[in-house]
């Protein structure tokens, strides 16, 4: 049996890096992958790809919808590697921090820190308010990674789907081992 990994998705600008998550999972063929969305990120992944669930439904092997809070994300006996919330809204991230369970991304999310399980977060906004950087401290504190997409420059990405392939591999980094990634080389003119 393959190992378990929870993709969430919620309503932040981001979903084209969500997509490029769920291809390169499908791709690697590693990990049974259970997707959740919810409705924000709906509508964003509309705006954002042209795309709407149903497109992106078959790059997982399982869909549980959000409503579902008895599906089996919900539960620790549920064995996961973790979960990765990409993007991450700041809605997301104060429920997450504050223990608000009403959803199952919201609820697969405080299992995954309840049972010490990697819990990666694309966390997506700009500027950060002092709100929302006490809330990623919190997480932080919590055992939460956060991994906010933010563009590095020394790959030489030529497109947005490079930038793009680059964020998503920077997320699955801490899932699947890297091969064929540029390491920074440091600044040494002796290269």
């Amino acid at each position: 049996m393959k190992r378990r990994l929870v993709i969430g998705i919620s309503g932040a600008s981001g979903a084209p890096i969500a997509v490029e998550v769920l291809r390169q999972l499908r791709q690697a063929s590693v990990f049974e992958v259970h997707l959740i969305v919810t409705g924000g990120a709906e509508m964003t992944l509309r705006q954002e790809t042209g795309m709407a669930v149903s497109d992106i439904r078959g790059l997982a092997d399982v869909f549980h919808e959000n409503s579902d809070i008895g599906a089996g994300p919900a539960s620790g006996s549920f064995l996961t590697e973790g979960m990765i919330i990409v993007p991450c809204s700041m809605k997301t991230v104060a429920g997450i921090v504050s223990g608000y369970s009403e959803n199952l991304l919201l609820r697969a999310a405080d299992v995954t820190l309840k049972e010490r399980r990697k819990l990666v977060l694309a966390a997506r906004e700009s500027p950060l308010s002092t709100v929302h950087l006490r809330n990623l401290l919190e997480l932080s504190r919590m055992g939460g990674m956060i991994v906010p997409p933010m563009l590095s420059y020394y790959q030489h990405p030529k497109t947005i789907e490079d930038c793009t392939e680059m964020l998503a591999r920077r997320m699955l980094r801490q899932f699947l081992p890297e091969e064929g990634f540029p390491e920074w080389e440091g600044m040494n003119e002796n290269r």
